[in-house]
């Protein structure tokens, strides 16, 4: 395949680097670049930059509201965007409900989220795993009774990302308890009478994740996705949306890049980690990796455009998140003594900045990005999992 780029989209990288160059305020670029968790209220001004720029939704197709862009051009922008700092836009909004509902969704649905979604006006709750129901979503037990025109729901979720300031739950709950499948996707308001948020701090200190309790929560049958008893297929959707964008090939460019440059810095003796023979030669392998994924993931975009419907997002998501950890941990080999940098973000830190030790300007949040992608070969469906689908899709086993 030929992946060489024409020069109308050479023009339009150019195009993207001028805005963000001109765009992108500097004190968001800065926290994005230290690898903490992303401020709400960054991502939601970002977007909303993006869209007063006439570029909403750059993921979307021009007939749900979208920039209506190539699949290139999509990933031209992502890779700019991370290589500038800027924050992702919420992959929640914009590749998984957002989607799903512009699919599947009512009208009523689409016209009430489409708009906020471009505007970066919500943040979505993925009520999907449970305590005893992680990657084997077969295993779910919430329940959603039918009482008129409501659904009352029971039940746990666990691993909620964002459910602590998400202002829409999406939450996959059993609507027929006579079959294995029986599961509908059903909006929530996270502040609805019966909702409980538990927060789970994580390994690197910061607050992503939640656990969810629902009490007898009524919630508009209106509020149903697609057609009752169809969860399992949109779920699948879903998380193939979910793994494909795991390859995060902008985000393991940016990580990669800062690996070599922290490999470059001059130690204590004068030497460069990067000059010692066996550590060029691991990132070597890393930057081969990287491009074999990057070739992996046009090819995968190619064929989506093509209607294909392997599970190409099951590959990406192996590769994607295995090559993360590994950056992950030369990164740490890089800072050696530095390594004690696990310290939570600034903003939640009640001495700020001045409670980092002194040191080099890259080491805060390498060790807490390094702890949380911990989790990047199990969300989305565990790698063990991923690897199973791929053998019954492409090697018939």
């Amino acid at each position: 395949m030929d992946f060489s780029l024409d020069p109308a989209d050479e023009a339009f990288r150019d195009e993207v680097r001028q805005f963000l160059r001109e765009k992108l305020p500097a004190d968001i670029a800065e926290r994005s670049r230290r690898g903490y968790h992303p401020l709400l209220a960054d991502v939601q001004a970002w977007t909303r930059i993006v869209y007063d720029h006439g570029w909403p939704g750059p993921n979307w197709p021009a007939e749900w509201g979208g920039c209506g862009w190539t699949h290139l051009r999509q990933f031209i922008f992502e890779e700019e965007c991370a290589l500038a700092g800027a924050p992702q836009l919420d992959v929640a909004s914009f590749r998984m409900f957002g989607p799903l509902i512009m699919t599947f969704g009512s009208d009523a649905l689409k016209n009430r989220y489409r708009d906020p979604i471009l505007r970066g006006e919500t943040c979505w709750g993925q009520g999907f795993s449970e305590p005893n129901a992680g990657s084997d979503l077969g295993a779910l037990t919430t329940r959603a009774v039918r009482e008129g025109d409501e659904y009352v729901i029971n039940g746990r979720k666990i691993w909620t990302t964002n459910a602590h300031v998400a202002n829409v739950l999406c939450v996959l709950a059993r609507t027929n308890p006579e079959s294995r499948r029986g599961f509908s996707m059903i909006i929530v308001d996270p502040k609805a009478p019966g909702v409980t948020i538990r927060p789970i701090i994580d390994i690197g200190e910061g607050h992503s994740l939640n656990e969810t309790i629902f009490e007898d929560v009524r919630t508009p049958v209106d509020n149903l996705i697609g057609e009752e008893g169809q969860g399992w297929h949109y779920a699948k959707s879903l998380l193939d949306n979910e793994r494909a964008s795991s390859a995060e090939i902008p985000a393991n460019k940016f990580n990669l890049m800062k690996l070599r440059q922290m490999a470059q810095r001059k130690r204590g003796d004068g030497t460069r980690l990067i000059d010692d023979p066996g550590f060029a030669a691991r990132l070597a392998r890393l930057e081969i990796d990287l491009q074999a994924l990057e070739f992996l993931t046009l090819r995968a975009l190619t064929e989506k455009a093509g209607g294909t419907r392997l599970p190409v997002g099951s590959l990406l998501k192996v590769r994607g998140s295995e090559l993360f950890q590994k950056t992950g941990e030369m990164q740490l080999e890089a800072l050696g003594d530095y390594v004690s940098y696990a310290y939570p973000p600034p903003e939640q830190s009640p001495h700020g900045i001045a409670a980092w030790p002194p040191g080099p300007a890259f080491a805060p949040g390498v060790v807490a990005d390094f702890m949380y992608r911990r989790a990047t070969t199990i969300y989305g469906g565990a790698n063990e999992v991923q690897r199973q689908i791929i053998a019954r899709s492409f090697l018939e086993l």
